[in-house]
């Protein structure tokens, strides 16, 4: 059993994200049977959960001409535009079934407000609209965290990112990760991360 310090933080294991899904992460559900072995090392587990109300700002479908996966210049900066993807309340929101909620001590969703995305489980992406996620962690007096879940490139990496310079120390377990990879996401997000010294 993990020291009381150190939190799990399962990152956006939901329906959408999962084959099948609208934003399917490939093999997304493989890493279920492995996260839920992991739960049972930490005394202190975090769930996040991709919430997004209808016609969200990020979804493109409210670009006219702009397809998915294109990017462009929001307030805050380039973002992705999705297929709309974890809508509050529907069942591609919902955790996926495999995955084991009850030994979680935190849930907490983020994306739920239409005009900012929000990768970061610390941050929405202006990077300095705060989650609450920090102050939950260090009430209980947390300060390692080891990351798994979806996606490796974008909400795992940039929840991974936040939270090193946050302070926490931090590691990211790829086994229990999937990548999206879009146009080289993925090499970018790994050299990122190891240049703010998160241990992969």
């Amino acid at each position: 059993m993990r020291d009381a310090t150190h939190a799990l933080v399962v990152i956006d294991v939901q329906n959408d994200f999962c084959p099948g899904g609208a934003l399917a992460v490939p093999g997304g559900d493989e890493i279920i049977p492995g996260i839920n072995a992991l739960m049972e090392a930490f005394q202190c587990i975090v769930l996040t959960q991709d919430w997004h109300p209808a016609g969200h700002s990020s979804f493109a479908s409210q670009h006219k001409g702009q397809d998915p996966y294109s990017v462009v210049e929001f307030p805050y900066g380039p973002q992705v535009l999705w297929p709309d993807h974890c809508v509050q309340g529907s069942s591609g929101a919902a955790f996926h079934p495999g995955l084991t909620t009850d030994p979680a001590q935190i849930i907490l969703r983020k994306g739920f407000r239409r005009e900012i995305d929000s990768y970061s489980a610390f941050f929405e992406n202006d990077h300095s609209t705060p989650t609450g996620l920090e102050g939950a962690l260090r009430t209980r007096g947390v300060t390692h965290l080891t990351m798994v879940g979806l996606a490796t490139d974008f909400c795992v990496n940039f929840s991974a990112l936040d939270a090193a310079r946050l302070g926490f120390a931090v590691e990211v377990d790829m086994k229990l990760c999937r990548a999206i990879n879009l146009d080289g996401s993925l090499a970018s997000a790994i050299e990122g991360m190891k240049r703010a010294d998160i241990t992969l």
